[in-house]
């Protein structure tokens, strides 16, 4: 019998620690290439600043990008595990796991966390943008604190700050056009707009004075990460605008 990478190592969601960090906005929208992920890097515990150098947005295969909110410690133990949970799947079977295998393994690690979680201690939600090669597919999926899990078609966006801003989505789509049919360039400037509107909303999500947001793309070469200078320019014309 082949055992599942959890079975192998004996994972189990870690305990949380009295002084967790939460708040954020993370956000991953449609564009006519692929899918783009925008995360804030502020992370906080409570009213306080812990730091703003966060990595909200991992890759955890080459077609596969997850943005986390709420409990960062705990988000990043889980996404480690997930990055190598997939990855001894494909050295096992000598294929890539499907893409509704790796939405069962997230789904599955959430609602290992779940009991911890309905306590109030590592509550995270994350947003995950995914490439189906087998059917050309791009897709965007988000999940509640027991893992349930959701598809979402042009966009997703989670965390302290993503309530204020939830709306505004549709809005750029009813008067910029879709957000699937909008160059990279234009699609970027309407996500960091919108993520630089949350964090004047939101005092847990950081804005653009201090350190850029992180920004990955997903397209059908893979998942990246974008240079500095790219999205420096394009908060430059944001803040000016």
């Amino acid at each position: 019998m082949v055992m599942s990478f959890s079975e192998l190592v004996g994972w189990s969601p870690p305990m949380a620690s009295d002084q967790e960090t939460h708040g954020t906005t993370v956000m991953a929208v449609r564009y006519a290439e692929g899918v783009l992920v925008v995360a804030d890097r502020r992370a906080t515990a409570g009213h306080l600043i812990m730091f703003d150098q966060a990595e909200k947005v991992l890759s955890l295969d080459d077609e596969t990008l997850i943005a986390i909110s709420g409990a960062f410690a705990r988000s990043i133990e889980v996404c480690r595990f997930l990055q190598h949970a997939f990855k001894f799947f494909r050295r096992i079977n000598l294929q890539e796991m499907s893409l509704e295998g790796k939405l069962m393994e997230i789904s599955r690690a959430l609602a290992g966390n779940a009991p911890m979680a309905s306590q109030g201690i590592g509550v995270f939600l994350p947003i995950v943008a995914a490439y189906d090669r087998k059917r050309d597919k791009f897709s965007l999926h988000f999940f509640d604190g027991a893992g349930a899990r959701f598809e979402s078609g042009a966009y997703a966006c989670a965390g302290s700050g993503s309530e204020r801003i939830r709306g505004a989505f549709e809005l750029v789509a009813r008067k910029e056009g879709d957000w699937a049919r909008q160059p990279l360039d234009q699609a970027l400037g309407n996500a960091l707009t919108l993520l630089d509107i949350a964090a004047d909303l939101d005092s847990a999500t950081g804005g653009f004075t201090k350190e850029l947001p992180v920004v990955w793309t997903l397209d059908r070469s893979g998942a990246k990460r974008l240079e500095a200078d790219a999205v420096g320019s394009v908060v430059s014309h944001v803040l000016g605008r």
